[in-house]
């Protein structure tokens, strides 16, 4: 069963970058459509943004619009997510999804799941 990984995840001062990565080892993930969604302490888990399978199509979500932005590299079997200018309010737990719909308005149609990549952000 295809498992999700991410990583990149950790602690970074305000106004910071980092780029999360999600990887599927042993399977291929252009296969699938990706989502990545954060769970806020105290939050639901939100969308914050999707790609297509080959990357043509990608939705943002307004609260990280401008300072978010989702890839992919499907010779590397992996899809990322660009964080920059990082809050305190951008802290959580960060994970990917993978589904054969694109950005669907449900999160139950995503089919798989990572298990998480911290992110603290604190000076």
């Amino acid at each position: 069963q295809l498992q999700l990984v991410e990583s990149g995840g950790g602690l970074v001062q305000p106004g910071g970058s980092l780029r999360l990565s999600c990887s599927a080892p042993g399977f291929t993930l252009d296969y699938y459509h990706i989502g990545w969604f954060r769970q806020l302490p105290g939050k639901e888990r939100e969308g914050i943004s999707c790609i297509s399978r080959y990357g043509r199509r990608t939705n943002v979500a307004d609260s990280v619009k401008g300072h978010f932005t989702i890839s992919r590299d499907n010779a590397k079997n992996t899809v990322y997510l660009q964080m920059n200018s990082l809050k305190s309010d951008d802290a959580g737990l960060y994970y990917c999804a993978a589904g054969r719909t694109f950005c669907p308005a449900s999160r139950a149609m995503y089919d798989y799941w990572g298990q998480g990549t911290q992110v603290t952000v604190s000076s």
